[in-house]
C-alpha cells in the first residue's frame, strides 16, 4: 500500500500499543512518534529501561483503541519500515508533544524531519524544570564530561567510540547529561541511560 493510500482517511484506529512511541493501527502497520524517544520496554531478551513501563501505560490510556490523525514530515519510514508520523487524537491533542511534556519522552532531534523540533524542545525544557516524569529521578554522574555532534545533534559519554569520531567543526563539549538535554541534543543509542528510579 503506498503512502498516497495510507492518507486518504483522516483518521486511523489504534489497535495496539508497543511502548511510548511507538503505536500499531487497525490495517497491521507500526506508527513511530516522529521527533521523541521514550524509555525502552523489557522483552525476553533484554530488561527494560527505568520509566519504560510508565510510558508505555501513558501512551497506552491516551491512544488505544482511539483513531488518531497521522501527519508525516520529510520522510515517510524509518529503517524498520514503520510509518513516521506526528500523532493527534480527535481533540487535537498532540501526542509526541504530551510524551514529552509528561516526562514520558526526551527530544529526539532527527533531520530532515524536524518540524515540531522547537515546540518539542521548549516542552522538553520545561518538564526538566518541572522534575517531570524521568527527570525526577535525574542524576548527573559525577566528572563526566560529554561531547556532542552540532551535526546530528547526538551526544556521547568522553569514552564513547562514536563520540570519539566526531570531526572538530562539529564537536562541541558538554559538561552534563542535563546540559546537552536542554540544548536539544539527545545521546547515542550506546550512551543512552534513563536514571533509575
Amino acid at each position: 500500500m503506498t503512502e498516497r493510500v495510507l492518507f486518504q482517511r483522516s483518521h486511523f484506529k489504534v489497535r495496539w500499543v508497543d511502548d511510548g512511541d511507538t503505536i500499531l493501527l487497525e490495517d497491521g502497520r507500526h506508527v513511530r512518534y516522529i521527533g521523541i524517544d521514550s524509555p525502552e520496554i523489557g522483552n525476553a531478551s533484554a530488561p527494560g529501561e527505568p520509566f519504560g513501563k510508565e510510558a508505555l501505560l501513558f501512551n497506552r490510556n491516551r491512544v488505544l483503541h482511539q483513531r488518531v490523525k497521522l501527519e508525516q514530515d520529510v520522510e515517510k519510514k524509518d529503517r524498520y519500515g514503520r510509518v513516521l508520523a506526528y500523532v493527534f487524537l480527535p481533540d487535537n491533542t498532540f501526542m509526541n508533544l504530551q510524551m514529552v511534556e509528561s516526562g514520558h519522552a526526551v527530544v529526539r532531534y532527527q533531520k530532515p524531519n524536524i518540524r515540531f523540533h522547537s515546540m518539542l524542545l521548549d516542552a522538553q525544557r520545561k518538564a526538566m524544570a518541572s522534575k517531570k516524569g524521568i527527570w525526577s529521578a535525574f542524576q548527573e554522574d559525577g566528572g563526566i564530561r560529554y561531547t556532542g555532534n552540532r551535526n546530528s545533534m547526538r551526544f556521547h559519554k568522553m569514552d564513547c567510540p562514536l563520540g570519539k569520531k566526531i570531526s572538530a567543526g562539529n564537536r562541541i563539549g558538554f559538561k552534563s547529561r542535563w546540559d546537552a538535554f536542554w540544548e536539544g541534543y539527545s545521546p547515542c543509542r550506546e550512551c543512552f541511560q534513563i536514571p533509575a528510579q
